[in-house]
This record gives structure tokens, sequence and C-alpha cells, in this order.
């Protein structure tokens, strides 16, 4: 009987297993890098032990310091969570030598599948070997751990052997594993997915599929299940090939069988031998709670002959830190507030008031809606994205929105180049012209209150503010009977509140400052001085780092002088466990090179210019 257990991960998953844990009555034990002294994972276990190391990320890959916490924090049982260590056989295997339980499948069956290469060949697949002009498009891939990272499209047989290099980095760097292999890439398919649980018993359960088609960077931002539109034949097709491959490696406990669904045919691409970020969608079709069953199956339990039945359709929607508007920038800073409304399942490892840094995925939370159709589903978390109150850093809020009601999502046509095809309509701006107006009409009644100023009845107040990328002007009159302002009627200004009358309908906004940020609702302004102060300008033809991060590579035999190409990478920037490459904004010559290996780079640090060719 599992009486504590250690999750070897942080975050949003490490969170997500203790709230389990606690319901079963079982003691948590987290674990925590330097950065992660303070992170909501490490506050709400019942015991947390500090990793020593100093690249944060890399810390919880360290699977000796991890078995020593373990032992150190009187854990019999160990919870891998998803990625970092989750596929490592060693790693399971030193679990199990150290005594202790592993919570996950045996260290055979990862070996087996934690090696896409393997995986394939144990179905009968093999990877490319030497690529032509004829097998472009290709998808390069690393061999071990998913999630986007060491993932590459290449389309140019040139660009292959920079690509390779990328992906071997950005692997290592993940995963400690930097081998990546070849394979065709499948322009217009569907991401589908089987969910499977076995025991040690020899049942092994399929429950349902999954479509994970809306992905970017191929990390996949929204899934539900089941998967829509699928013809009964392909769907029997799936599950049967999942229990094949969980069967073939003698697997226990929860893991996923991947595939490419195109023109009615699935293509095999991996078993992750873990719990999936997706997976609350599963557990609300099914009425289930995957961790627990892993514990159960973990104990040795015999779950039922069949599992049980469907009900309903379930969308999960992963907010990120970032901006897709700018190539998906990664987004930093303080995260004043994050509430979702009612009835909605919200999975976070952070809470109020915490900074999101550079060092790890941008993935702040799920918002999980269920409901008893799709149409209904897709409704209810797209109100329920809207409702969320999300304060600090850019996200790709509005971005979900949008594609949950897009018409091609709402008719389960879509396939993986969804946002490659739409992204542009999706992030055009849309910004509300009152926004303004009422963040000036609060900031009016709260300095009015202390009787700063004085108004001259007949010219108007007037504050200026930055709104999405553009500047705005407001303009309103203080009176003897209150505010007012041109083509609206004021019902209501103060701190937090601003109700305004516009054609017959009142709307309210609500207002929040945090210091000298200011929201009115979930939209950021930054108000503008009246005498603005002169900014540092920069020659033309400036590579400017566009997020906060560390320089992992300069372009080989970059110096000042030499020749480049529109659009010739020259500086790669490593930013919350993804590699970013920074081109060259013109065909000229290098004239200046500022960038150098393991710096830390800022937004707008300037990292090299180059001069156009007259």
């Amino acid at each position: 009987m599992i009486t504590s257990v250690l999750v070897a991960n942080r975050g949003e998953i490490a969170c997500r297993i203790f709230r389990t844990c606690r319901e079963l009555g079982i003691r948590t034990v987290a674990v925590h890098s330097d950065a992660d002294a303070n992170a909501l994972h490490a506050r709400v276990a019942d015991a947390a032990v500090r990793l020593p190391g100093a690249a944060p990320a890399e810390t919880y890959l360290r699977g000796d310091l991890i078995v020593k916490a373990a032992l150190a924090s009187g854990a019999d049982a160990v919870h891998p969570g998803y990625g970092f260590l989750s596929e490592n056989a060693d790693f399971a295997r030193a679990v199990i030598d150290a005594g202790l339980l592993w919570i996950g499948p045996p260290p055979e069956a990862i070996e087996a599948m934690a090696s896409k290469t393997r995986a394939k060949q144990l179905l009968g697949l093999t990877p490319l070997q030497d690529v032509t002009e004829a097998d472009l498009p290709v998808l390069v891939k690393a061999a071990a751990g998913g999630g986007g990272r060491g993932m590459r499209i290449v389309r140019r047989l040139q660009d292959l052997d920079a690509e390779l290099a990328a992906a071997r980095a950005e692997a290592l760097a993940a995963f400690g594993d930097d081998e990546v292999f070849v394979e065709p890439y499948i322009e217009a398919g569907r991401h589908v997915e089987v969910q499977v649980l076995a025991d040690t018993h020899g049942t092994v359960w399929a429950l349902g599929t999954r479509d994970c088609s809306l992905q970017r960077r191929h990390q996949k931002v929204i899934e539900e299940a089941p998967a829509p539109g699928l013809k009964l034949e392909l769907t029997e097709s799936l599950h049967e090939t999942a229990v094949r491959a969980a069967r073939a490696v003698g697997y226990t406990g929860a893991g996923t069988v991947e595939f490419l669904v195109a023109d009615d045919k699935a293509h095999f691409l991996e078993m992750n031998t873990r719990l999936q970020v997706e997976h609350p969608v599963t557990e609300a079709i099914f009425d289930i709670d995957l961790v627990a069953l892993q514990l159960r199956v973990a104990e040795g339990h015999t779950l039922e002959a069949d599992p049980p039945r469907a009900r309903g359709h379930a969308i999960e929607a992963r907010l990120y830190a970032e901006d897709p508007s700018q190539d998906w920038a990664p987004q930093t800073g303080t995260l004043h507030r994050l509430t979702a409304p009612e009835g909605i399942r919200l999975d976070t490892g952070y809470t109020d008031g915490d900074e999101i840094g550079v060092h790890y995925d941008p993935m702040l939370a799920k918002l999980i809606a269920h409901a008893p159709t799709r149409a209904e589903a897709i409704r209810k978390l797209a109100g329920a994205l809207q409702r969320t109150t999300l304060h600090g850093p850019t996200t790709n809020r509005d971005l979900l929105v949008r594609s949950l009601r897009h018409k091609e999502f709402t008719t389960a046509r879509m396939d993986t180049g969804f946002y490659d095809r739409h992204l542009g309509e999706l992030t055009e701006p849309a910004p509300d012209p009152y926004v303004p107006l009422a963040a000036a009409l609060s900031d009016a009644h709260t300095r009015s209150r202390f009787g700063a100023w004085r108004n001259v009845p007949s010219q108007p107040q007037s504050k200026r503010y930055a709104m999405a990328g553009e500047e705005y002007e407001a303009q309103y009159w203080q009176t003897r009977e209150g505010l007012r302002a041109e083509g609206v009627r004021v019902v209501h200004a103060d701190a937090g509140l601003v109700v305004l009358e516009i054609e017959g309908v009142q709307r309210k906004f609500e207002i929040a400052c945090y210091g000298d940020q200011l929201y009115v609702g979930n939209t950021a302004l930054t108000a503008l001085p009246r005498f603005p102060t002169p900014t540092t300008e920069h020659a033309p033809g400036s590579l400017l780092a566009p997020m906060p991060g560390t320089v992992v590579r300069v372009a080989e035999g970059l110096a000042v002088g030499a020749p480049v190409r529109a659009g010739e990478p020259l500086v790669w920037l490593e930013a919350m466990k993804m590699q970013h490459q920074i081109s060259a904004p013109t065909t000229g010559t290098l004239t200046a090179l500022h960038a150098a290996l393991g710096q830390q780079v800022q937004v707008g640090t300037l990292l090299a210019v180059v001069t156009a060719t007259p």
C-alpha cells in the first residue's frame, strides 16, 4: 500500500498528482530547483526537497538526486509526471533498485518505446535513412521525449544539416538524449491518439480517442475527446493497434499511442510511456481519475475486464505565456491574477503573484470543459476562456477563443496545418475603443478624490495609452454633475469599475492596477507620459532579442564584415526549453556582432547589426 509519493516533476503536473494523492490520503513530496524554491508545487506538497544544480531545467534530469530525495523524505513511491525523466528507463530502474515503487510501466517497456525509432521497428516500420529531394518535406524528430522539442520541418535539402543540429541540441537540453530521426511529413493530417491503461494481470483498456490536431511548433494547443468524425472501422483499428503495441512490450500503467490520420488511414507516430498533458479530457468523458488508476495499478490491483463507457465530449485548451502574433515568442513577468469560471476544470502550477521565468515550458494552465455534445463543449470552453481573469504576461488566450469558434474547428475539418493557414486572421488585433476611455475615467475618479487638479469646463482632459502595440487617446470632462465623455453616458466610475451606457446599452469595465500595470477586463494598457522620454534608436538592420533568453549558438564563422543573406539564421536563443533562431532582416554585411555564446539577454537587447547592400 502506497503511503507517500514523491513526484519527480514540477509545475502543473506535480500539482495535479498531489491533488489525487491528497484525496486518497497519501503523503506528498515535491522536489524543486533553486529557481522553483517558491513554486506552487513546492508549497502545496507535504514535504519538499531542494535539488542542487546550476541550470534549473537540467536539475530535474538528475535522477540520482531525485532517488536520494525520495529516500531522505521517506517516500515509498515515485511518480514521474510527464516530460523530464518520465520516459527514461534508467531512471525507472534506479527507482526500483532503491527499493521504491515506480508508478509507471516496466523499464523494459519504456526502453522499447522511449526511442521512437525502436518503437517503429517494433511495429515493422523504419525511419528514412538517406533523404533526397523526392522525400521532401520531412520531419526531424527527437527519438526520446516529445512536446515539440527536437522537432523540425525541413522543406529544402540544404537546410537538413542545420535543422538536424538544432533538433539534437534541443533534444539534449530537454531529455538528456540527442538522438533524432527523419520521417515523411504529412501536410494535412490529423493528430489522433488512443489512451491505454494496463494492469499487471494482463488487462489492457483502450480508453477512446483524442484529437490533438491544433498545434504550434508541433506542440498541442487544443485537445478533445473523442476525436470527432472518425469512421467506426478506423476507430476500432486505432484501438486494436494501441492495445497490440501495449501488449507487445508488456506494458502496465497509463500510456498513449499516437497516430497521424490522413485520408481515413492511420500512420503510427509513437507510444508515450507516461501520462499525457491532455489526459483530463479522457478523464472527463469516462468519469475516471487516471492518476488514481495509475496508483492502483502500481499497487497490483486488477482492472475490470471492460473499461467504463464514455459519455459526452470534452475539450482542453492550453494557456501559454506567449505572443502568437510574434512567432509565438515566450513571455515572462508576474502572473498577477488567474481565475476561471465555475464549472470549468482549471489545472495549473501557478497562483497569483508567481513569476513566469525563462527556464521552463511557457504553459500557464489548462482549462477543460465537458458537455453532452461537442458543440456544447466548444461553446462552454470558449465562453469560459473569455470570462477567465488573466492579468500578467501576454498569452494565447484570445487565439484559443478564436480557434474554438473558427468554422474549420467547429465543423471538425481541422488538421495539423491549422495555424499555418489561419494564424494571421486569428491574431488580427480587435481593440475595444471604449477600453482606454474606461481607464481614463477610472483614473480621473481616483485623482479627483484627492483634489489634485481642476478642470477647465470648456476643454477636455486627455489621457494617452498604449494598447495592443498602438497608441490611443481618451478625452473626458469633469463637471459639477460628474464625469462626462462624448458619445456615451458615464453611469458609474471608480477605481475598480466603470459603467458606460453606449447607445442605450450599459457595459461594465472592471479595472485592476498592479503598480504601473493597468488592466481593463483582460486588456493590458500602459499609461503614456504627457511628455515622452526619448528612447534609444537602433540603426536599420539591427537584430534585437525578441524575448529574454540565453544565446546558445552563433552561426559558424560569423564575424564582422561577413556577407549575409536576408533570412539567414545568425543567432539562436533558448527560452522556455525551446530554441528560437534570429535571422538577418536584409541582405548585406554584418557590421556589428554583440551576441556571445552563453550570454543572458533581455527583450530588446542588441544582438547584431546588418547593413543593407546599397
